[in-house]
């Protein structure tokens, strides 16, 4: 049986078309409700560490997305604050999800984009 390496980014495949290589196959993402779940409070751990990091979400859909995934009703017209306050309060529950660790530093990558 063979089995196939995981699919590569479209700038990744990009790239190999543009300089004449050849690009990885193609996989499908395997995806189930429980995973989905769990990279919804994901999404939402990830929110709240990088306001505490300093950054300000610039997408107030986005923020009402993650507040929706979790359970929560959310109106169009509510403040971006008011929202991210009920998703930390319900990541502060025990039992919903587990505590928000601190971010940690991203690796640099590399500039698909750049020569060489």
């Amino acid at each position: 049986m063979t089995t196939r390496p995981p699919a590569a980014s479209p700038w990744l495949r990009l790239r190999a078309w543009l300089t004449g290589g050849t690009a990885p196959p193609r996989t499908a993402p395997a995806c189930n409700s429980a995973e989905a779940a769990h990279s919804d409070s994901q999404r939402a751990q990830a929110l709240i560490a990088a306001i505490d990091a300093g950054g300000l979400p610039l997408n107030p859909a986005r923020v009402n997305d993650i507040a929706r995934r979790l359970g929560l009703e959310v109106s169009r017209s509510a403040p971006m604050e008011q929202t991210i306050a009920r998703i930390r309060a319900l990541l502060a529950q025990p039992g919903t999800a587990p505590a928000v660790l601190p971010a940690a530093e991203p690796a640099p990558r590399p500039n698909p984009l750049r020569r060489r």
